[in-house]
């Protein structure tokens, strides 16, 4: 730390500024509680880097009102730069706030640049989940060109391990959507990669009973699935794919460390990569060394444990000042589990609650009919590709709320969620819209049987609706995950869809109605409305000053 002359003042400054040394020594303190804005100066870095005798230049405007403290930084600095760059500049207001003792709101932003800033985040998001997504498809396809039965296999192995496996690494990772991001904001940067790193572990913990469920996957299914080889060829893929687990759940973990500094592009480049690299594993092991069902398996198991050690590539070669979060690895890493405990849980529920029910749906409309199972499908995957453009959003959301609430930027935050809103109720109309006028196009890309595009055209209507609201929710959990209320919208998911939506769904499809797949998505319509309105007005009326004072209240 280099110190500083008294003598001189920063370029700029008149003379009705004071510009006196201080040191870091404990025994050589000074009031800082006279009515005066106050410019520090330092060098970049942590302060804990000072040695004991170094010092800091402080500068003191004339009196003018109540202090204040101008900081940039890359997430949180929404407001212009100052003219005027000093050597060693702390880019973050939450360094300065946290060594004066103060709690000041210092972000600055407007409804333009939220719009601007959530456009740059969600873009790359966007990619990343549907190049993620791929990764499935791809299998699909491929083994669909095997046979019959190898395809049923898969899909139903698929559904398997994202229920009893993906959904779980899922959702334990949100609770690093409120962890890391506020403790970016708050200004604790190595806290960031200590959420990682007890994440890293906790998810190879859960690993364990993951990878003791597939292993007995196959049994287990053939008590469940009159198919008994179906299930037993599913269950030896299971078996393979849990060498590809941990890959995956250190992959989201990893994601959250990135996209926590605003690094949403890193898991885009990882995964602009690992994509043609899993086609051409698929190619290889299935078409040339005919593998088969084991190929396709032994290729995503590569694919998934590629992703992390390229995100690491990204980290280490293409964007080095993101280690700025990474403080070594730290016993630490090993206790204070609670509240990142506390925020998964829910975090789990939230994730299970949606993606069972939809598979519940799933299982039900094969009691209707053959063409009805085939209609479920085609609906079922158009709704999931156009929900990646609000879920890749609302991951975007939940980091810059949380940022903003680490930071204690609560009118910030508000700004904010208000522009939050308005563009996700323009995203689901824009899908409503386009689900709507496609009811008659869009199930022909899928199939030539004309009773199944019927039924998806009958059907279309009730997910356009859907689609409008069920953006609402993905806005309200990511709002929910950015405060750290995950709890709320584990509870409110759980009987949203369990005790309301699927119940109206079964009576509307099964019973007197008999509005068959129509009504089992009016079903789910219903549920979405509900998480909607009741996750958005415990958002409304909770609260925010309570996140703020959660945030720096946690400990190492």
């Amino acid at each position: 730390m280099r110190g500083t002359d008294p003598s001189r003042s920063p370029p700029g400054r008149d003379s009705s500024q004071q510009s006196f040394q201080t040191s870091k020594h404990p025994d050589n303190r000074h009031d800082f509680s006279s009515d005066s804005s106050v410019t520090l100066c330092v060098d970049y870095g942590s302060f804990s880097n000072l040695g004991p005798f170094e010092t800091f230049e402080v500068i003191m405007d004339a009196p003018e009102g109540p202090p204040r403290f101008s900081a940039v930084s890359p997430l949180l600095g929404a407001h212009d730069p100052p003219k005027t760059t000093h050597y060693g500049a702390i880019p973050d207001a939450s360094e300065l706030e946290s060594l004066l003792g103060e709690d000041e709101e210092v972000i600055q932003t407007t409804a333009t640049k939220e719009a601007r800033l959530l456009l740059n985040y969600s873009v790359p998001l966007m990619l990343t989940y549907i190049l993620q997504y791929s990764f499935s498809l791809i299998t699909i396809f491929v083994v669909g060109h095997i046979g019959t039965d190898e395809l049923g296999a898969v899909s139903l192995a698929t559904m398997t391990a994202n229920i009893t496996g993906f959904a779980i690494y899922e959702g334990l990772a949100t609770s690093l959507d409120t962890l890391c991001a506020q403790a970016y904001g708050l200004g604790k940067k190595e806290q960031v990669g200590l959420h990682l790193q007890r994440m890293i572990l906790l998810n190879l913990l859960v690993t364990l009973p993951i990878g003791a469920v597939w292993l007995c996957s196959g049994w287990i299914l053939a008590a469940l699935v009159p198919e008994r080889e179906l299930a037993l060829l599913a269950g030896r893929y299971l078996q393979i794919l849990i060498a590809g687990a941990p890959g995956y759940a250190i992959f989201e973990a990893g994601k959250r460390f990135t996209q926590a500094q605003g690094l949403f592009n890193a898991s885009f480049f990882v995964l602009l990569i690992a994509t043609p690299v899993n086609i051409l594993l698929n190619y290889i092991f299935v078409f040339l060394l005919h593998w088969e069902l084991t190929g396709a398996a032994i290729a995503t198991v590569l694919s998934n444990n590629l992703l992390p050690f390229l995100l690491w590539m990204y980290v280490y070669f293409v964007a080095p000042s993101s280690l700025q979060c990474w403080g070594g690895f730290s016993r630490s890493a090993f206790k204070n589990w609670g509240p990142m405990i506390t925020l998964s849980l829910p975090g789990i529920v939230m994730v299970e609650a949606e993606w069972l029910a939809f598979d519940i749906l799933t299982l039900s409309s094969s009691y209707l009919s053959t063409a009805h199972l085939a209609a479920q499908s085609v609906v079922m995957t158009t709704s999931v590709a156009i929900y990646h453009i609000p879920f890749s959003t609302s991951v975007a959301v939940s980091t810059r709320l949380g940022n903003l609430v680490g930071a204690g930027a609560l009118n910030a935050a508000r700004i904010a969620t208000k522009i939050y809103v308005v563009i996700f109720l323009a995203i689901g109309l824009i899908d409503a819209i386009f689900l709507a006028a496609s009811r008659n196009i869009l199930p022909k890309a899928f199939t030539e049987d004309p009773e199944v595009i019927a039924i998806v055209s009958s059907v279309m209507p009730i997910l356009a609706i859907f689609q409008l609201f069920d953006a609402g929710s993905a806005l309200v959990n990511a709002i929910l995950r950015g405060l750290g209320r995950q709890a709320i919208g584990g509870y409110v998911n759980l009987g949203a869809y369990y005790l309301i939506a699927l119940p109206v769904a079964f009576l509307l499809c099964f019973g007197k109605p008999n509005l068959k797949l129509e009504g089992l998505w009016l079903g789910c319509l219903v549920g979405s409305v509900l998480i909607s309105v009741v996750e958005g007005s415990y958002c409304k009326f909770w609260s925010w000053r309570k996140a703020v004072d959660a945030a720096k209240g946690r400990e190492e």
